[in-house]
C-alpha cells in the first residue's frame, strides 16, 4: 500500500486491486478547479494502467464532499474550455467506459459538479449527513455537464426537479431516487465488500461490460458538445460575468442585497 499527491488538490492512495483518490482541499469546499479535474484525469490513468487494480474510489476531506465549479476560475475565464468544463465533461464520460469500477463515497455536501462527479460513478456510497443540490438557477445558470449523467443515472424527473427548485434533496431521497446505492453511517464495510469480490473479476471484463452497457444508454459526442457549447452560453452573458466576478472579488453571492 502507498500514497502520494498527485497534486495539491488530491492525495492518491494504492491498495490491493484499488487505487483511491482524496478530494483534499476542504478549506475551499473541494471545488472542481481545473487542477484538481486535470489531477483526477491522470490519477484514473494510472488505475487503468495498473494490472491488478479493478476500482477506482473518488472520496473527499471535510464536512464537503465536493461544492462543484470553481467560481473564481469562472470569473478569471468564462470559456468552458479554458476554465476546465471540456476538461470536467470528458472526465466524467470516462468514468462511464473506464476499465476499472469507478466507486464514489459521499460524505457531507455534494453541489453543482459534485452531483456529477456521483453520478458519473458505478457505485455510489454515502453517509447519512449528506446532500445533493442544483444551485446553478440562483445564478442564472444550467447544470449542463452535469445533466446528462444525472439523468442517465437517476432519471430526467430528478434532475429536472432539482435544477428547477434548486432545493438540497437528503440522502435518502437520492437513494430512493437511484442516485445513491447505499446509505451507512461507515460505509467503509459495505465498499470493501464489494471491491473484494471485484478483485475476482477478470482482467478487462468489468470495462468490456461497461462498454456494452454504455450501448444501452449511449451518451454520444453531440450530447456532450451540446453540454459545453450550452454552459459557455451562458458563461459569456455579461450579467453573468459580473456575477462571478463580484464572486471573486468580494464573495458576494447573486441572492444577497450589494
Amino acid at each position: 500500500m502507498g500514497m502520494t499527491n498527485i497534486s495539491a488538490d488530491l492525495i492518491v492512495e494504492y491498495g490491493a486491486a484499488w487505487h483511491r483518490a482524496q478530494l483534499s482541499r476542504p478549506d475551499r469546499r473541494n471545488v472542481l478547479t481545473p487542477q484538481l479535474i486535470d489531477a483526477l484525469g491522470r490519477a484514473i490513468t494510472d488505475c487503468e494502467n495498473d494490472l491488478a487494480a479493478r476500482a477506482f474510489v473518488i472520496e473527499s476531506s471535510g464536512s464537503v464532499f465536493c461544492d462543484g465549479m470553481d467560481l473564481a476560475a469562472a470569473a478569471q475565464n468564462s470559456q468552458v474550455r479554458g476554465a476546465g468544463g471540456e476538461a470536467f465533461v470528458h472526465l466524467l464520460d470516462r468514468f462511464t467506459t473506464a476499465d476499472v469500477a469507478v466507486i464514489c463515497v459521499v460524505d457531507g455536501r455534494a453541489t453543482g459538479g459534485g452531483v456529477g462527479l456521483a453520478a458519473a460513478c458505478d457505485f455510489v456510497f454515502a453517509t447519512p449527513r449528506s446532500s445533493f443540490c442544483l444551485p446553478e438557477a440562483l445564478w442564472g445558470l444550467v447544470p449542463c455537464l452535469v445533466a446528462p449523467f444525472l439523468i442517465r443515472r437517476a432519471g430526467y424527473r430528478l434532475c429536472q426537479q432539482m435544477a428547477l427548485s434548486t432545493i438540497p434533496i437528503d440522502v435518502d431521497s437520492a437513494k430512493a431516487a437511484g442516485l445513491v446505492d447505499t446509505v451507512e453511517d461507515q460505509p467503509q464495510r459495505s465498499m470493501q465488500l464489494l471491491l473484494n469480490r471485484l478483485r475476482r473479476t477478470q482482467p478487462g471484463s468489468i470495462g468490456a461490460a461497461k462498454r456494452y452497457f454504455r450501448t444501452l444508454w449511449p451518451l454520444d459526442d453531440r450530447t456532450l458538445q451540446n453540454a459545453i457549447d450550452s454552459l459557455e452560453g451562458f458563461l459569456i452573458d455579461p450579467g453573468m460575468v459580473n456575477r462571478l466576478q463580484q464572486f471573486a472579488d468580494n464573495q458576494q453571492l447573486p441572492w444577497q442585497p450589494t
